[in-house]
């Protein structure tokens, strides 16, 4: 540059500026992250701009974006290994430009990460999650760090077993790998019997329950969390349950919980999810219309039915999907040991006729699996097992109802088929007349389930039928029906009747 100052001709030396290399991991080294960064930053100093800069690799031309003090060199497609970077500068016609030659190294290949699924031994106590990191210098587990041997084996000690459990390896380039391991904890044996919230504030409908356990008959009670009509047995804090007058307080669940663990019991939570008129009708009334299944033409569905108008919640909308959460959420921290869905279904009728705002392209199906998949995850926090009531038909008829029995049961701890005899069609699995035949139509029902969920960890605990509709039930009906349970290998069960009262005839006591 010349200047005239004062009749002194000056010449000012042009430099260009000196470029630095940024953007690199420590250490020189690009991983996989900087190339799906698009590249590494080739800045100038604060003040300065890079003027027409040429940049190659190994000698080859690459595309730079950006202007200024910085340009981003994009390495798209360049392979593991050494490679020389240059970035030449221009100058002026009185100074020369600049240039920067670094070797940079490509790393993009991940540790090698296998992590073995886990048995845990209770959902209220320890796991150990055990894996093989190769070429890893970090691992952890859930968040955990995990020290890491010469031969790249790790264990971890989890507090609690979740259900499922991340591992993240990384290498010195900062590669990572991750797998999940899927921690099962097996629920043990279950025998129970439906309780509502109502029955169990009544001493003549909880006694004869409580003896039961008390005799070794039963080993659990299923006692409500939420009915069918939408009440919540106990004084649920859920601010939903409160705004909407859900949470009766007809019992106290510590205090109940208390006396079950002490009679030997273990308690499970029913929760009866989308049957809910209560929530429905006050969410109708205050303009929250999409929480509602709908008919095609905007209208609440069900008129008609033998459920009613504004009996059905919307399983697509979020603020019903928040409700159940927080309902499992709450009920596990108070101590219930399972919490069990009932009602996870769309209503039943034609699919034409009803309208899921929000539900989009998911299928009814892959939205209710995937609440369950989410309240698992809450339950498993607590420490709670998670089961899936379904209707007999869905483990063949699955889009009836929205319960797709193969899906379901890679999200919850056990499936719960209500393969009431009184329930099933003349004809079915080939039997005359199921109601008068408990024992086939039981066996070969649960047969149904039985391979339905062979390749999963979920086990089956039926629901038995102990009422008479239709047919008088007593000690012979029950137990014939838990004998065909037992000659599909299944030992679990629960006992169902509307009106709180079993026939204990039909038990035996557990060894």
């Amino acid at each position: 540059m010349a200047l005239v100052v004062g009749g002194v001709f000056l010449v000012r030396q042009y430099r260009a500026p000196d470029v630095r290399l940024a953007g690199l991991p420590a250490g020189g080294v690009v991983n996989a992250a900087a190339l799906d960064k698009g590249g590494v930053a080739v800045t100038a100093p604060e003040g300065e701009r890079l003027r027409g800069a040429e940049v190659t690799v190994d000698g080859k031309r690459v595309p730079v974006r950006g202007a200024g003090r910085e340009l981003t060199v994009g390495l798209d497609g360049l392979g593991d290994g050494t490679h020389e970077l240059k970035v030449a500068t221009e100058g002026s016609m009185l100074g020369g430009g600049s240039e920067l030659t670094r070797e940079l190294t490509v790393d993009t290949t991940p540790p090698k990460l296998a992590v073995a699924d886990p048995e845990g031994r209770s959902l209220r106590g320890p796991v150990t999650v055990r894996g093989r990191a190769q070429g890893a210098t970090d691992v952890t587990v859930a968040g955990r760090n995990a020290d890491v041997g010469k031969d790249g084996r790790f264990a971890v000690k989890l507090p609690r077993p979740p259900a499922k459990a991340t591992a993240v390896a990384t290498d010195a380039a900062g590669n990572t790998a991750r797998e999940d391991a899927v921690v099962t904890v097996r629920r043990p044996l279950l025998r129970a019997v439906h309780v509502s919230g109502q029955a169990w504030a009544s001493d003549q409908l909880r006694e004869p329950v409580l003896k039961l356990l008390e005799e070794g008959k039963l080993n659990a009670v299923q006692l409500d969390i939420k009915d069918e009509l939408g009440e919540i047995g106990y004084d649920s804090k859920v601010p939903l349950a409160k705004r909407t007058g859900a949470a009766k307080g007809y019992y106290d669940a510590k205090k109940a919980i208390k006396e079950i663990h002490a009679a030997g019991g273990a308690v499970v939570g029913r929760i009866v999810a989308f049957r809910d008129p209560i929530l429905a009708s006050a969410s109708w009334k205050d303009g929250h219309r999409d929480r509602v299944v709908r008919t095609p033409d905007g209208g609440p569905y069900g008129a008609g039915s033998k459920y009613g108008s504004l009996s059905f919640t919307n399983f697509a909308n979020k603020d019903v999907r928040q409700y159940h959460l927080d309902l499992a959420a709450e009920a596990a921290k108070l101590g219930f040991d399972d919490i069990l869905y009932d009602y996870i279904r769309r209503p039943d009728g034609k699919l034409s006729g009803m309208s899921f705002p929000g539900l989009g392209k998911t299928s009814p199906e892959d939205s209710i699996t995937g609440l369950v998949a989410q309240t698992r995850a809450v339950a498993r926090e607590h420490g709670a097992f998670l089961g899936v009531s379904v209707f007999g038909i869905a483990v063949t008829r699955p889009k009836e109802i929205a319960q797709d029995i193969g899906a379901l049961a890679k999200q919850c701890d056990y499936i719960a088929p209500m393969i009431y005899p009184s329930h099933w069609a003349a004809g079915e699995y080939g039997v005359s007349d199921p109601n008068s035949h408990p024992y086939p139509i039981t066996k070969k029902s649960l047969a149904d389930f039985v391979k339905k969920t062979r390749h999963t960890d979920a086990q089956i605990v039926p629901w038995i039928q102990d009422f008479s509709l239709g047919v008088s039930y007593g000690d012979a009906e029950v137990a014939a029906q838990i004998r065909a349970a037992a000659d599909d290998g299944i030992h679990s069960f629960l006992l169902w009747n509307p009106g709180v009262r079993y026939h204990g005839g039909a038990l035996k006591p557990m060894q």
